[in-house]
């Protein structure tokens, strides 16, 4: 099966869960699938490993299921768990979901991550709006031939970050109290962590905070024409001069207690869109 089969077979198993109507799809990084414990009126649930040609997470904090349901006033599909590069899959495969989300009709890709904070400030338990990114993986799912009915061979990356989203975050944030940064955010491959060199490189580079996911989505959705929300919850600190291990229990916890920031910005974001 090649991936335009994959896709169309994908498809073709969501569209006997979807209802009509769904604008906004939903990705959860690590630690951060809380999903269920927040959506209102849900209407079904599918593994990962029921839909054709998806992959099956195998990173502890990734639940690996699809959730159909209601969340601000808005009909929602919710990603419990992502894929990686480092666990072997290939750019293609993990943005495989966007690209079905694409034929479903969705327009807008909320999505989280925890990442590790190289600013000053961005410290355990923040969460930053992403307004751009760093690719350090070497990978792009755009590699090979182009769908030309999904975007263009060279799609536009000028603002892969909605700035209407990233302000209506921002005011949501204000209603609900929740202190949001905003940011430049590197993926890099991993799945080994930053040495303290690395880290200091980041820094100069112009990045505010790292992690091993995201980008390949957004690249995704931006090639789609889809409007992009990310926000990180910063679950370590790397400080080059002070290097510490970000062991992925602690990252796990931080994660976990970030993560109905993550959901009621979210919440609090779609109540204000009206489209």
């Amino acid at each position: 099966m090649d991936r335009f089969e994959k896709e169309k077979a994908a498809f073709e198993k969501l569209s006997r869960f979807t209802r009509p109507g769904i604008d906004t799809a939903i990705i959860l990084g690590t630690g951060l699938g809380t999903a269920e414990h927040e959506l209102t009126h849900i209407y079904s649930t599918i593994p990962y490993k029921d839909i054709p040609g998806f992959p099956v997470p195998s990173v502890e904090g990734h639940q690996g299921k699809l959730i159909f349901g209601e969340l601000g006033g808005h009909s929602v599909v919710v990603m419990s768990g992502r894929f990686h590069l480092y666990e072997g899959y290939s750019a293609r495969d993990v943005t495989l979901p966007v690209r079905v989300f694409s034929m479903m009709g969705i327009n807008r890709l909320f999505i989280s991550n925890a990442a590790g904070g190289l600013r000053e400030g961005l410290y355990p338990g923040t969460v930053m709006a992403i307004k751009d990114h760093i690719n350090l993986t070497g990978r792009n799912p755009l590699v090979g031939p182009n769908d030309d009915e999904i975007g263009p061979r060279f799609p536009d990356m000028t603002q892969p970050y909605s700035p209407r989203l990233i302000e209506i975050a921002l005011d949501a944030a204000t209603t609900i109290g929740v202190n949001l940064e905003q940011g430049v955010y590197v993926q890099v491959l991993g799945p080994s962590m930053e040495t303290a060199s690395e880290t200091q490189m980041l820094k100069i580079l112009g990045a505010d905070a790292v992690g091993m996911s995201t980008v390949m989505e957004v690249i995704e959705a931006s090639h789609a024409g889809m409007e992009v929300l990310a926000l990180s919850a910063i679950t370590n600190y790397n400080d080059p001069s002070k290097y510490r291990p970000a062991p992925l229990e602690e990252i796990l916890r931080v994660a976990r207690e970030t993560a109905p920031k993550i959901m009621n910005l979210f919440r609090s974001a779609l109540e204000q869109i009206k489209t």
